[in-house]
């Protein structure tokens, strides 16, 4: 970890020169033209050495950088591996291996934000942190009164570092204009931006972990963990034992891993109806499978505020899908923004595009596999600017739903589940199952 760049200099001497390396490569665009090249071929080339720049920058920078290639990555479908992967490598050693704060620092921030006397809230404290984030590590503790407990403490400069990196990233709008046209890439970062500074702040988090505990107190599936104390560095929570979904994946039984995969859909799926927010962040970091069978949940940094549940688009063009009204899908989407006014998309190439994420929802059980994920994205897998992938949008208000959606299926996919997901569909998702002509064979055209 120790060759990624962390000093701001450095970060932004990357980030900016993005946009000199493109007009180098128009340039010589320009001259392949002249000499004989067809246009499509010389924009193909183009595209794909920008693309491939700009993940390798992106994979190699923490903070923002990192969090728009997370949002971004459903968009990876549509780049050759060799582009792709190194990226997702290079984003799975900065999230597996985050190199944790000196105890001193640690320490440091702790006098800030507790006071001097900081020691005097804890029986005991471990300096050596169980789990490091993007933005953050957590340390076991026991407090004053005996309970364990999670110590989550920021990464100073960690706001200052994320923050800057958007401001960089927002003067590349051009570059992502070329690699995915129909992308209004300013209005996802500025979204993005917005998100990033509440999760900063961890008395927003604390706000929503709270909401969340208690609305699942006692559940007979779910367990999250109560807060206990806040301030803007520093979180204490209950402490929460379990088996990391992580290992789960790799070593659990089948048994074990459907149970965890349908749970995890159900948490997902019912959060915006039970709480009005959205887990934004369901990577199996986050997650835990307790002796009693429940699922345990951390890590509420990242939420999405949904006070009305989720969208009603979102579940009745699902279900107009399912009945193969593509037509109707088409203008669905734009009137949510996915597509937008300039772009025409093929309908035969979209419904190959949203055959994944729809497809779990049209049969009564259905097995998630990395095989079955991979056999999808073969399917969008060029750089053509017809492709697509590159034709859609993210509207700002599905940012976070998409981040959920793209990351969920990828978890369920690493744990092989199989389970009866339809049904938590129709039982959380608005506009689903709701209109009265679901069952028919024909949805009347809105």
């Amino acid at each position: 970890m120790s060759d990624l760049p962390r000093r701001a200099v450095t970060r932004s001497a990357k980030l900016a020169a993005l946009p000199i390396s493109f007009a180098g490569r128009t340039a010589l665009g320009i001259g392949k033209r002249i000499g004989g090249k067809s246009a499509e071929i010389v924009a193909q080339e183009i595209q794909q050495r920008t693309a491939e720049q700009i993940f390798k920058v992106l994979g190699e920078l923490k903070g923002g950088a990192m969090k728009l290639g997370q949002a971004l990555s459903i968009f990876e479908a549509a780049l050759p591996p060799e582009i792709a992967g190194p990226y997702r490598a290079t984003l799975t050693k900065l999230q597996d291996a985050a190199p944790p704060l000196p105890v001193a620092t640690v320490h440091k921030v702790l006098a800030e934000q507790l006071g001097d006397d900081w020691r005097e809230n804890f029986i005991s404290f471990e300096d050596q942190p169980t789990a490091a984030a993007s933005i953050g590590q957590v340390h076991r503790a026991v407090w004053h009164d005996g309970r364990d407990v999670a110590v989550k403490v920021q990464y100073p400069g960690a706001g200052k570092a994320l923050l800057g990196d958007f401001t960089q990233l927002a003067r590349l709008g051009k570059l992502f204009g070329v690699m995915l046209p129909g992308l209004d890439i300013k209005a996802v970062l500025a979204e993005l931006r917005e998100r990033i500074a509440e999760e900063l702040d961890y008395f927003h988090e604390a706000e929503a972990q709270h909401a969340f505990a208690q609305e699942f107190h006692g559940d007979p599936d779910f367990q999250v963990p109560d807060v206990i104390a806040a301030n803007e560095m520093v979180l204490v929570t209950e402490w929460m034992d379990g088996t990391p979904l992580s290992r789960i994946i790799t070593d659990g039984t089948k048994e074990q891993r459907d149970r965890a995969g349908l749970l995890l859909v159900r948490f997902l799926f019912s959060s915006p109806a039970r709480v009005g927010m959205l887990h934004a962040d369901p990577h199996p970091g986050n997650f835990r499978m307790l002796e009693d069978g429940r699922l345990g949940v951390l890590d509420f940094g990242a939420v999405n505020r949904l006070p009305e549940g989720y969208p009603k688009a979102f579940g009745k063009l699902t279900r107009i899908f399912n009945h193969g009204d593509m037509q109707t899908v088409m203008n669905g989407l734009r009137d949510e923004g996915f597509i937008r006014p300039h772009i025409e998309i093929d309908a035969d190439a979209l419904r190959a595009f949203l055959a994944p994420y729809v497809e779990p929802t049209a049969v009564e059980e259905f097995t998630f596999s990395r095989e079955w994920l991979q056999a999808q994205a073969a399917s969008v897998t060029d750089l053509r600017p017809t492709n697509v992938v590159r034709q859609l949008n993210l509207p700002v208000s599905y940012v976070l739903i998409h981040r959920v959606h793209a990351a969920g299926i990828g978890v369920l996919c690493q744990l092989g589940a199989t389970a009866r997901f339809r049904d938590e569909v129709i039982r959380w998702v608005p506009g689903f199952a709701d209109d009265p002509d679901e069952a028919t064979d024909s949805i009347p055209v809105s």
